[in-house]
């Protein structure tokens, strides 16, 4: 994607969630009037919509800047609507167990790739690091940090497999047994895509197993 300002405003609005207008603009390096001038052109061509929400304490409401679902299928979508198809047209055809033998073989595949990478002799840290960038190399745009609990947190910002796993949900439960087995470590999701929430997170604990 070009650095563009309408493709940076996507960017933030996609890693970062719902943002003011100024602070777009702070974190762009314009004026405020600037950025309200692209996002008045992005609101017409349907890619984000201002959303007016209530300010803690007393404060004035504040009109946050949200992506619309338009703005989010700007962002790869790994051939979406083909690969939904092609699933329930196996299911249908051939039965849910063709359909969970893809995923299996996916599954191992994508493993060994992530074994490749992953050095399982470094701490929790640096391995969840190195599971972020690969996972953002596929597009998932991922990021990740040192919870005070000495967890550490995954955050994927965008799935672009989301219309491939919302017709098959063993994608989903394939993923989140990959990273357990990837990072030998205890991972558990927090939010999830594809229950509404803006990205999926997972956190990540040493395993019981004594591996840090």
């Amino acid at each position: 994607m070009r650095q563009s300002p309408v493709n940076r405003i996507l960017i933030l609005l996609k890693t970062d969630g719902p943002q003011l207008a100024a602070a777009l603009g702070n974190a762009l390096g314009i004026s405020s009037e600037a950025v309200r001038q692209q996002l008045t052109k992005m609101a017409e061509e349907g890619l984000v919509e201002p959303v007016t929400e209530a300010s803690s304490g007393r404060g004035r409401p504040r009109q946050l800047w949200h992506l619309t679902a338009a703005g989010n299928r700007q962002f790869p979508d790994g051939h979406a609507d083909l690969t939904a198809t092609l699933l329930a047209t196996m299911a249908d055809q051939l039965g849910q167990g063709a359909v969970n033998a893809v995923i299996s073989a996916r599954e191992v595949e994508t493993l060994k790739r992530y074994r490749s990478e992953i050095d399982i002799g470094s701490d929790l840290p640096s391995r969840v690091a190195t599971l972020a960038a690969i996972r953002t190399r596929e597009g998932y745009m991922a990021d990740h940090w040192l919870e005070e609990d000495g967890s550490v947190m995954l955050v994927e910002n965008h799935c672009p497999i989301c219309s491939a796993a919302s017709v098959c949900a063993g994608f989903c439960r394939s993923e989140l047994e990959t990273f357990r087995e990837a990072l030998a470590a205890s991972v558990e999701r927090e939010e999830h895509i594809l229950l509404g929430a803006r990205r999926c997170a997972y956190r990540i604990r040493a395993a019981s197993n004594g591996i840090s």
